[in-house]
C-alpha cells in the first residue's frame, strides 16, 4: 500500500514537472517566434535611397536650416525692400543730407541725401549676384579642369597641376586690383575676374575626388564592358562628385562676396552708379564717428550673408559626406537605438535568455 502511494505520488511530481517543462518550451517559443517576426519586419523595409538619407541628415542640421531661412529672407528684403520703399535707388534730395533712421528713411540717408535703406537692398542684391556668378563660373571651369586631370592623369594631370600652382603664386589682391579697375564695372565683368582666380579650389578638390574614385570596381567593370571615357566621366564620376561641389559651392560664395566687398571698399570694384554692401561701407568710412549706423549696417549684412552660406555649406557636407566629421547617418543611429534596446530586454529576460532564436523543446528538456 505504501509502496503504491509513493508510485502515485511520483507520478504526480512527474506529470507537473512535465507539464512545467511544457509551460516554459511554450514561452520560449513563443518568444522566438516574435523576435524572428520582427527580424523579418526589419528586413522586409524597403532600404532608403542616398537622397532620402541625405535629405533627412540635411534637415536634422539646425544651422542649415537656419541658414536657408535667412538666406530667403535676406534675398525677400533685398529684392522687395526697395518696391516698399518711396525712394529711388539714385534718387537725391540735398535738404534730406545726413539724416539718422526715422520712420521716413528707414536706416537713414547719406551726404548727398539719397535714402540708405533702399541703397542697402539694392547693393546686397548686387553683391550677391556677382558672388552667385563668379561661384558658378568658377565651379565650371574648375570641375572642367579638375575632373581632366584627375581622369586622365600622366602629362594632362601635371599640365593641369602645374596651372594651378602658377595661378595660386600669383598675388591675388593685385592681380584683381588690376583687373577689376579695368572690367570691374559692371557685375558680370567683376565676376569674371573674381572667378578667374578662384577657380583653382574647385579644380583641386574634383581632381582629389575623381582619382579616388576613378579606381573603384564599378569604374573598372565600366572599362571592361567597353564603355567609351565621356560615358565614364558624365555617367559615372561626374554624378558621384555632385556632393562635394555643392559644398564647395556654398563656400565659395561666401568667399567671393567678401572679396567683391573687399574691392569695392578699396574703389576697385562697383562703380557708380551701381553700389554694392563694400562700396556702402566705403562712402561712410568718413563719418564713423559721427554716424557709425551708416557703416555698421552693410557690414553687418555682409557678415549675415556669410554666416547664412556657411551654416548651408555645412549642412549640405554633412548630408552629401557621411564620413564627415560631426555627421551621423540614421543607419548608424538606428542601429544604436537597436542595440540599446537589446541590451535593455536581455537584461529583464535574466541570465538564463537565450538572444538566438534557436531554442526547440530538445534543449529545453536538457536545460
Amino acid at each position: 500500500m505504501a509502496s503504491s502511494t509513493l508510485v502515485s505520488g511520483s507520478a504526480e511530481i512527474a506529470m507537473a514537472t512535465e507539464f512545467e517543462i511544457d509551460s516554459q518550451t511554450d514561452e520560449m517559443l513563443e518568444t522566438s517566434m516574435e523576435l524572428r517576426v520582427a527580424d523579418v519586419e526589419g528586413l522586409s523595409e524597403k532600404p532608403k535611397t542616398f537622397g532620402q538619407l541625405a535629405r533627412e541628415r540635411f534637415f536634422g542640421h539646425k544651422l542649415a536650416i537656419v541658414g536657408v531661412i535667412g538666406l530667403i529672407l535676406l534675398v525677400a528684403l533685398f529684392w522687395l525692400g526697395p518696391m516698399l520703399s518711396e525712394w529711388e535707388f539714385d534718387e537725391r534730395n540735398v535738404a534730406d543730407r545726413l539724416l539718422g533712421p526715422s520712420s521716413e528713411h528707414w536706416f537713414g540717408t547719406d551726404e548727398i541725401g539719397r535714402d540708405l535703406f533702399v541703397r542697402t537692398a539694392r547693393g546686397g542684391l548686387y553683391s550677391m549676384r556677382i558672388g552667385l556668378i563668379a561661384a558658378v563660373v568658377a565651379t565650371v571651369t574648375g570641375t572642367a579642369f579638375g575632373a581632366f586631370a584627375g581622369f586622365f592623369g600622366g602629362v594632362w594631370d601635371g599640365i593641369v597641376s602645374n596651372l594651378v600652382n602658377l595661378v595660386l603664386t600669383v598675388p591675388a589682391i593685385i592681380v584683381l586690383s588690376v583687373f577689376a579697375n579695368k572690367f570691374g564695372a559692371s557685375a558680370v565683368g567683376l565676376a569674371l575676374v573674381l572667378a578667374g582666380l578662384l577657380w583653382t579650389r574647385i579644380a583641386r578638390v574634383v581632381r582629389g575626388v575623381v582619382l579616388s574614385i576613378k579606381e573603384q570596381e564599378y569604374i573598372m567593370a565600366a572599362r571592361a564592358a567597353g564603355a567609351s571615357n565621356s560615358r565614364i566621366m558624365f555617367r559615372h564620376l561626374l554624378p558621384n562628385i555632385v556632393g562635394a561641389i555643392a559644398v564647395e559651392v556654398t563656400l565659395l560664395l561666401g568667399t567671393v562676396i567678401v572679396l567683391e566687398s573687399t574691392l569695392s571698399f578699396l574703389g576697385l570694384g562697383v562703380k557708380p552708379p551701381n553700389a554694392s554692401l563694400g562700396t556702402l561701407v566705403a562712402d561712410a568710412k568718413g563719418d564713423i564717428d559721427s554716424d557709425p549706423i551708416r557703416v555698421l549696417t552693410p557690414g553687418i549684412f555682409i557678415i549675415l550673408i556669410v554666416l547664412c552660406v556657411n551654416f548651408l555649406g555645412d549642412g549640405l557636407r554633412d548630408a552629401l559626406d557621411p564620413r564627415a566629421k560631426g555627421s551621423d547617418s540614421s543607419e548608424a543611429k538606428n542601429a544604436k537605438k537597436a542595440a540599446k534596446k537589446a541590451r535593455k530586454q536581455s537584461g529583464k529576460q535574466g541570465p538564463g535568455y537565450i538572444a538566438e532564436a534557436r531554442t526547440d523543446r530538445t534543449s529545453i528538456g536538457k536545460i
